[in-house]
């Protein structure tokens, strides 16, 4: 039984490039419910840290 990436160079298919080995532009966009947004807005404004600072602190 071959493995996945036998079968796609049997087929003519190149493999992907490993997550690992990929460039990440450090951007990514997120959906939270409008009352989570207000919540963290606030405590950001508080910590007079930015939004995005308070998050990924976070994270």
């Amino acid at each position: 039984m071959g493995t996945v990436l036998e079968d796609m160079a049997e087929s003519g298919e190149e493999a992907p490039t490993p997550l690992a080995s990929r460039t990440y532009s450090g951007k990514f966009a997120l959906r939270i419910p409008p009352e989570k947004h207000r919540e963290l807005a606030i405590e950001a404004a508080e910590q007079h840290v930015s939004l995005n600072q308070l998050v990924v602190s976070r994270l």
